[in-house]
C-alpha cells in the first residue's frame, strides 16, 4: 500500500502559476507510475498528467499540454505539477494517482482514472479571473 498527500493548491489569478506536490509513502516509490487528475464542481474527474516510473515517459491531457509539467524526484519520493499560464477553467480540486507498473501504458490507459490503485485526498486549485 502506498499512502499520498498532495500540497501546493491555492488562490492565483490568470496567467499565475502554481506548483503542486504529492508526497508518496509506504513502498519503494520509484516501482509506481504517476497520474495527476482534477475534478471540477459537478463534473467528472479528468486525467491531467501522467509520468512513468523512471521519469522518462510523459503523457499530458490535451487541455494543459505546453502549460503544465509533471515531474518526479525518486530520492525524494515527491511527483510535481508545475502548472503555468493558469486559467479560470483550471480550478479543480486535484488529485495525484499511484499505479505500481514498470511499464509505459500508453496514453490512452494512463488517462484512465480507473486504471491507478492509489489516490491522495486532493488539494483545492482556483484560478480568479
Amino acid at each position: 500500500q502506498v499512502q499520498l498527500v498532495e500540497s501546493g493548491g491555492g488562490l492565483v489569478q490568470a496567467g499565475g502559476s502554481l506548483r503542486l506536490s504529492c508526497a508518496a509513502s509506504g513502498r519503494t516509490f520509484s516501482d509506481y507510475a504517476m497520474g495527476w487528475f482534477r475534478q471540477a464542481p459537478g463534473k467528472e474527474r479528468e486525467f491531467v498528467a501522467h509520468i512513468t516510473w523512471g521519469g522518462g515517459i510523459r503523457h499530458y491531457a490535451d487541455s494543459v499540454k505546453g502549460r503544465f509539467t509533471i515531474s518526479r524526484d525518486n530520492a525524494k519520493n515527491t511527483v510535481y505539477l508545475q502548472m503555468d499560464s493558469l486559467k479560470p477553467e483550471d480550478t479543480a480540486v486535484y488529485f495525484c494517482s499511484a499505479k505500481s507498473l514498470t511499464v509505459d501504458w500508453g496514453y490512452d490507459k494512463a488517462r484512465r482514472a480507473t486504471a491507478y490503485d492509489h489516490w491522495g485526498q486532493g488539494t483545492q486549485v482556483t484560478v480568479s479571473s
